[in-house]
């Protein structure tokens, strides 16, 4: 496609026209794979807009074990893509053509990583190894630890630079263009703030939107401070969504955000709520929700692989957890820690159910204390918070019940296509495909997916795609003064916006979390 540039001023503000064939929004490991994979397929025309190469979820989120999950690559495990989409459907609320293209492609996608450097563990004959995670059946998952999502965007923004593929960061997307009504309406590229305060129109008929998911949403939250979401982009072009109530919600430490899964849980630290000072009126809260302290014990164990919340695992399982720390934190207004210098009140391993026991004893964990007990099951653990300034050897660790995914997302058909937007491919976290009780660690696979069959589509039928340059260019001024609008309006606010945002996180966490209030608070 030939380049066009050109710069006016719009409504007083600068604004420089450019116009591409496949602009790709956002730079976390969805973004970044359709990229390359556009450039693979012979798309030379592609631009990348990004806050930064460093400011997405996938670079900067993790977990005690960050999950991939993929078809069944190891010794003489049984697997197919019919029988994986099948235990994805069984999730609810996923589509059947989906579910089996995100299998089908799953060994695919999963190889392109291994190919770029990411280094998942094998075994003395090349097999990659597999483990069982949440709502999987077989063994399915691998990790190379905390980090897994970090390094796979590390290694795909390593062959986006040899590629040369261009990434113009510290571009704020404020708005996207269409063009047509109805069954007619296409993307026609996007509007983005940049730095100098002037703004940057880039006009593309295809438009890879890879934003993630609504981390600016809840005032509890897991996702990266960095990352807000920008999923209102699209819902104020028009663009479909689906299943937008299905998020997942887990315990978190809110002082550095990261969850507490895995042996964060499985060495049973000691719960305590104070008052909100942090300090007075400090007492263990959760016995009273158990029978016995063993029971207690057992489910805070047991929180450490059932993850994340599940409304199906409150009565007799372990979601009970998020349950009593939600009534500590957002109905009592307290604030919730987890001690691992101490054990529980009245803690002792042979009241532990089977279970727990003989997982801690298989681990040498038959240790005095919870933090004994996590520097010998996973001393890494322990690193993380410290390399974050945070001593959990020396102090609690305050935590809450934070937003952590939004399974629901932008409806799309089976090539990642806006069902109504043509032209508009949401991928990763921001698409709706991602069921409910999706298995962990399939959004990563879902992410690189999508990057395979959007490239594809784009590659195939909308090579040729076209915009007519003067039409584009009325439609950017148009968002153009709609922004400017905005903003006047900001400025002549009665409250700040960073108060209105507040009111609306609080609201969030508060009536439109794990637990819901049926008039919506």
């Amino acid at each position: 496609m030939k380049k066009h540039l050109r710069e006016e001023v719009v409504e007083g503000s600068r604004i420089r026209f450019e116009k591409t064939h496949t602009l790709v929004i956002g730079s976390g490991a969805a973004g970044l794979n359709a990229a390359v994979q556009l450039r693979r397929q012979g798309v030379e025309d592609v631009v990348m807009l990004t806050e930064g190469l460093d400011k997405g979820t996938s670079i900067n989120t993790g977990s005690d074990k960050q999950t991939y999950y993929k078809l069944s690559l190891y010794g003489a495990e049984a697997d197919a893509p019919r029988v994986m989409a099948e235990t994805y459907f069984q999730g609810g609320s996923m589509h059947g053509d989906l579910a089996l293209i995100e299998a089908a492609l799953s060994a695919r996608a999963f190889l392109n990583l291994v190919n770029l450097g990411v280094p998942f563990p094998t075994d003395r004959y090349g097999q990659f190894i597999g483990y069982k995670t949440d709502h999987d059946p077989r063994q399915r998952a691998t990790s190379i630890g905390p980090y897994t999502s970090r390094e796979m965007c590390r290694a795909l923004i390593r062959e986006v630079k040899a590629i040369k593929i261009p990434v113009r960061e510290k571009r704020h997307v404020c708005g996207l263009l269409t063009l047509g009504e109805g069954d007619q309406k296409r993307i026609a590229g996007a509007v983005a703030a940049v730095p100098d305060g002037g703004f940057e129109a880039y006009l593309a008929p295809n438009v890879v939107f890879a934003t993630g998911g609504p981390g600016g949403l809840y005032k509890t939250s897991v996702y990266p401070e960095v990352h807000t979401g920008a999923i209102g982009l699209a819902l104020l072009a028009g663009a479909r969504a689906q299943s937008l109530p299905e998020s997942q919600y887990g315990l978190a430490s809110t002082e550095f955000r990261w969850n507490v899964s895995g042996t964060y849980m499985q060495v049973i630290p000691r719960f305590i709520s104070t008052a909100a000072d942090g300090s007075s009126d400090a007492r263990e809260f959760m016995r009273e929700y158990f029978a016995t302290v063993g029971e207690m014990n057992s489910m805070v164990f047991l929180k450490g692989y059932q993850w994340p919340f599940d409304a199906r695992k409150v009565i007799g399982g372990a979601s009970l957890v998020e349950i009593t720390v939600c009534l500590e934190t957002v109905v009592r207004k307290r604030r919730v820690f987890l001690d691992f210098r101490s054990n529980p009140e009245g803690f002792r391993f042979e009241d532990l159910s089977a279970e727990a026991r003989e997982y801690l004893t298989r681990s040498g964990a038959l240790l005095d204390t919870p933090i004994a007990r996590l520097m010998k099951m996973n001393p890494g653990a322990v690193e993380l918070y410290r390399d974050h300034g945070i001593d959990i050897a020396r102090r609690p660790l305050e935590v809450a019940v934070c937003a952590q995914h939004n399974n629901g997302g932008l409806a799309a058909n089976a090539w990642w296509e806006s069902v109504n937007i043509k032209g508009l491919f949401p991928v990763g976290e921001v698409n709706g495909s991602h069921g409910v009780y999706r298995p962990g660690g399939s959004a990563l696979n879902s992410g690189q997916v999508g990057g395979f069959r959007a490239a594809e589509y784009i590659a195939n039928r909308r090579r040729g795609a076209e915009i007519e340059w003067d039409d584009a260019q009325h439609a950017a001024r148009e968002v153009l003064a709609g922004i400017r609008s905005w903003l006047s309006r900001g400025e002549s606010a009665a409250r700040p916006w960073r108060v209105e945002r507040a009111e609306l996180q609080e609201r969030m966490s508060r009536a439109g979390a794990h637990i819901r209030e049926i008039e919506g608070g």
